[in-house]
């Protein structure tokens, strides 16, 4: 085989990864567009290198099996999958992204044996499961787990006037209301600043939706009692501590003469 054919079934293998890994990229799953194009890249070198590796000196009794190869591909995707498996109390999230690795893998491992059709197909399986399938899935589940659907966490901050604060609380809500995002907690706390409280709402989202929660943020930071309103992303949506700022990859901050203010003696939840 030429250089030239093992480099077509290799990018074929990258190009098919990137793929399957757009559409994880796109619900903001761990393993996304590069991880997948990896994963099937990796398979369709590790294919290449047992079918034409081993070639020089062997003779048809002692031709290396390339099959060997390929099934340890199987055994050894079981560690990236077991590193985007999470237990949250009785669910379990990351399923899906799992067992799109482990396609990626497969899809990876046919392209690198030039099955090029069969890889095509395969793609498009896997893309049809997750993207087609969601909604059926949903449709069918009696009782939804949560488990791998909601993975993006918010958490909103506002800092109003104290005597505004109920109809802050009401804004907030107003605002969130018929968006993507659920709301599950609004919080209250007493500001270094006399008279001035902090309101902070948790949300999740079934992915990530910057641009409407900045719409939401720039309504609110409109009315007059309010001095700063900030959102934040948050690395684990299942941590439930206090400080909004404390597991934060991301923070987009709508700022009036403020600056942050540790909460101090009042937590009221609603």
């Amino acid at each position: 085989m030429t250089t030239l054919e093992m480099g077509l079934r290799l990018a074929a293998g990258l190009g098919l990864g990137a793929v399957i890994g757009m559409e994880r990229q796109w619900r903001a799953r761990g393993a996304g567009l590069r991880t997948n194009a990896l994963v099937a890249t990796g398979a369709a070198l590790f294919v290449l290198l047992s079918a034409y590796g081993f070639d020089t000196g062997l003779t048809a009794a002692t031709r290396a099996d390339p099959t060997r190869v390929a099934a340890q591909i199987v055994s050894g995707i079981g560690f990236l999958g077991a590193g985007v498996i999470l237990r949250d109390g009785l669910n379990v999230r990351g399923l899906n992204t799992a067992a799109t690795l482990w396609c990626s893998a497969a899809v990876g491992a046919l392209a690198g044996a030039g099955m090029y059709p069969i890889a095509a197909l395969g793609t498009a399986a896997v893309i049809i499961a997750n993207v087609v399938f969601r909604p059926l899935g949903r449709a069918i589940d009696r009782q939804p787990t949560g488990g791998d659907e909601v993975t993006v966490g918010y958490f909103f901050e506002a800092v109003c006037a104290e005597p505004a604060e109920a109809h802050i609380r009401a804004l907030l809500v107003q605002a969130i209301s018929g968006s993507k995002f659920q709301l599950h907690g609004i919080r209250s706390y007493n500001t270094d600043t006399d008279h001035q409280v902090s309101v902070v709402a948790e949300l999740t989202a079934d992915q990530r939706n910057d641009s409407q929660l900045e719409q939401a943020v720039s309504r609110l930071s409109l009315d007059p009692a309010v001095t700063a309103v900030t959102w934040t992303v948050r690395t684990d949506p299942d941590n439930t501590t206090d400080d909004p700022l404390n597991s934060a990859t991301t923070t987009h901050t709508a700022m009036k003469n403020w600056r942050f203010r540790s909460p101090l003696t009042r937590n009221r939840t609603s």
